[in-house]
């Protein structure tokens, strides 16, 4: 049950009209990968405040038993943590979220040679949990269930062939009787779909194809025969609104990034807008069908994955209260947009970008610079940002206390010509040659960010000379916690952005923390693990990022001591 302080701030909110009704905000449990199911990674526990954070000590710690890439934030159910490892013979963990006591594991085999098929390391970001059983997604395609009191594997559903490039990293979407997942991929020139499963027998229900056959709605925005390898893929993690009943993903880069291959290749992209890639996609769960689309890159040409996470609020716009989903696109514009029909509502650069100037409110489109367009022959220098985009995959976090977003912004510049590919299946199909190595404007090359939604401006700023900042989590303590490269994990003060107590967990962490409560205790969780092959795209820049810290593989989980 949720303390009396927790309900407090809660009602207060409502009547304030800043809480949303699409989700109740996480309090003592955390029982899904962005805490609710609307994505706020906001929690409306007390305990630990800014006047007493300063006091946050190791509760306990348990080894992952791997030392790649750890991305997961654990969930909450019962007294158990559920958290998974990168790779490695040990992949699920159910631990007693008081003591840290193992009470089973998932060990599945994982095929040889799998690594060679995730594009961007092998790693896991957590689980879903329903009707007892914990849904995961494996990097050899397959989506499983386990008994959430044994961790035995009561079915196990192949979503995708992984050697054709094609593996899972993300956790599923658990709406009503169904467990929904997409897949990786966007690099090997795979063709995205995203499906859902029945969670009591695994058997396939729907699956909504993200880029259009010949002959289907928007297959006229493909040159050719293209949608055949066209990327789309939905790797990253959905949201769930139960009031529209209406499901939300982002989907990646169309394939190849070369555009001439699937368009034309200039800036005057016409018709050829590659739907429905680096977009947001609203799904009715229940049928499959696409409710509406909002494309934020057209005919993209720089790898700006559209699958950033969507969180779900309700704002005031013009003096009326608006349901809403927020998204930092990798594109570098933060996006707001009426969740009941895909409306544009406002979109502003949050990062220093020059690919495009503004986003035209009319047709929703980008008014590029045609100079930073790459297309064969034509090399575009010095294009902000570069294809990591101005925010990855980690998680920003909408605080109900204060109505901010805070986010982790990457500061990177790239080269980048069209080339011409040719296609086999899992490897790389990239038509691109390119240079990321090139730091962005200011000279740091990360930046946590307290960001208005309503205003669309940077309220404040912590700025970091590497990138890859952790995801983020809010509380009602007036908190925002985060970690970075060189393994320091730190709490915030939510208003100012000033640092009010730290820890170094011996490596870097890009997972997003994730806060609790057992006993009348409050605790926060994060996963600790830097990043292992992605430095090796970045020359120099790569190189500092591998040596700010050790690689590792712990869950950390912190308290206050006791009076």
């Amino acid at each position: 049950m949720k303390t009396f302080a927790a309900l407090l701030v809660t009602s207060v909110l409502m009547l304030a009209g800043l809480a949303s009704p699409v989700a109740a905000q996480t309090g003592a449990a955390w029982a899904a990968y962005g805490g609710d199911t609307a994505n706020t990674r906001y929690s409306t526990l007390t305990q630990i405040t800014a006047s007493n954070v300063g006091r946050l000590k190791v509760a306990w710690a348990l080894q992952l038993g791997s030392l790649r890439s750890q991305e997961s934030t654990p969930i909450l159910v019962g007294d158990l943590l559920y958290v998974t490892s990168s790779h490695g013979p040990k992949n699920v963990f159910a631990v007693d979220a008081r003591t840290g006591e193992v009470r089973w594991r998932y060990s599945p085999e994982v095929p040889a040679g799998v690594d060679q098929y995730a594009c961007c390391d092998v790693n896991n970001r957590g689980v879903a949990h329903a009707n007892g059983k914990i849904f995961v997604g494996r990097l050899d395609g397959h989506l499983v269930a386990l008994d959430a009191r044994t961790g035995k594997e009561l079915w196990k559903s192949q979503v995708i062939d992984h050697t054709g490039g094609s593996v899972i990293t993300s956790p599923p979407t658990v709406v009503k009787n169904l467990v929904i997942t997409g897949f990786g991929g966007g690099e090997y020139g795979v063709r995205g779909y995203i499906t859902a499963f029945d969670q009591d027998t695994g058997r396939e229900v729907w699956r909504l194809y993200t880029v259009p056959a010949a002959g289907e709605p928007g297959s006229d925005t493909w040159k050719g025969d293209s949608w055949k390898f066209g990327g789309g893929v939905a790797w990253h993690i959905g949201s769930y609104d139960p009031a529209l009943n209406l499901l939300y993903y982002g989907t990646s880069n169309p394939a190849p990034w070369g555009a001439a291959i699937r368009g034309n290749d200039s800036s005057n992209i016409g018709q050829f807008t590659n739907l429905y890639t680096a977009s947001t996609l609203a799904i009715n769960p229940d049928t499959g069908k696409l409710a509406w689309h909002f494309q934020h890159t057209p005919h993209d040409a720089w790898d700006y994955d559209g699958v950033n996470e969507l969180v779900l609020v309700d704002l005031d716009i013009g003096g009326q209260k608006t349901p809403v989903a927020l998204k930092a696109d990798r594109n570098g514009f933060f996006y707001v947009l009426d969740r009941r029909n895909g409306k544009l509502l406002s979109a502003e650069k949050f990062i220093d970008l020059n690919w495009a100037k503004s986003i035209d409110m009319t047709t929703g489109r980008p008014v590029e610079n045609a100079d930073k367009r790459p297309r064969f022959g034509f090399r575009a220098k010095d294009i902000c940002p570069n294809l990591v985009g101005g925010k990855n995959w980690m998680p920003m976090s909408y605080s109900f206390q204060t109505g901010l977003v805070y986010m982790p912004t990457i500061n990177l510049c790239m080269d980048m010509e069209g080339m011409q590919p040719q296609y086999k299946r899992g490897s790389f199909y990239l038509a691109a040659e390119f240079d990321l190595g090139k730091g962005g404007p200011g000279g740091h090359l990360g930046e946590v960010m307290a960001w208005d939604p309503i205003k669309q401006q940077k309220v404040w700023g912590n700025k970091d000379e590497l990138l890859y900042l952790g995801g983020m989590l809010s509380t009602a303590g007036g908190l925002v916690f985060h970690g970075d490269l060189k393994g320091w994990f730190k709490a915030l003060d939510a208003k100012t952005g000033s640092t009010l107590w730290k820890f170094n967990t011996g490596s870097g962490v890009s997972a997003a923390p994730m806060t609790y409560e057992l006993g009348g205790k409050q605790y926060v969780a994060v996963v600790s693990g830097r990043t292992f092959s992605i430095p090796a795209f970045f020359g120099p820049i790569g190189e500092k990022m591998v040596a700010a810290s050790a690689e590792g593989g712990t869950l950390f989980v912190f308290e206050l001591p006791t009076p």
